[in-house]
């Protein structure tokens, strides 16, 4: 019997978990986003300016009520030209409003949020870009789960 649950958690933190398609993950991530009361972390390859317009206003009101919203990123020069120009001036105005923005650089590709550090988002969609491709989308809620992906990709270091 092949063991999926190799470390030493219980199942019980796995069953708080729900699957987004394209189709279905924003409603679900905008009224998690609207919920949020410290801390918000989005690790999103790309930026374009039509999901950038549909967040924005979302982040504003969040950073008016104290919330830290952090940004991680490719290098906008690593994108081609269209892309560079479009992630360029969204980073720009983010920052702007007070978003944090980290740039990374080396093929950065990972796509999730931590949100509130109880709320985990993961799988295949570029939060801040996506457009028409079929995504997947994981939800899981569980404070020990978040830290964990916030351990494993060393955020402390940078937050």
């Amino acid at each position: 019997m092949f063991n999926l649950f190799r470390s030493k958690r219980s199942q019980s933190e796995l069953l708080t978990s729900e699957l987004f398609d394209e189709r279905t993950f924003y409603q679900s991530f905008i009224k998690d986003l609207k919920n949020c009361e410290n801390e918000i972390i989005i690790e999103s390859p790309y930026i374009t300016n039509s999901r950038a317009q549909l967040l924005r206003p979302i982040f504003q009101k969040l950073l008016d009520r104290g919330v830290n919203v952090y940004i991680i990123t490719r290098d906008p020069r690593e994108h081609d030209e269209n892309l560079m120009v479009q992630a360029e001036g969204e980073l720009a105005e983010f920052e702007i409003m007070g978003v944090q923005v980290l740039l990374c650089s080396g093929n950065h590709h990972r796509k999730l949020a931590l949100l509130d550090r109880k709320i985990l988002y993961e799988g295949s969609l570029n939060i801040l870009s996506h457009t028409r491709s079929r995504e997947i989308m994981r939800r899981i809620e569980s404070r020990k789960l978040t830290q964990e992906m916030f351990n494993f990709l060393k955020l402390g270091k940078f937050l």
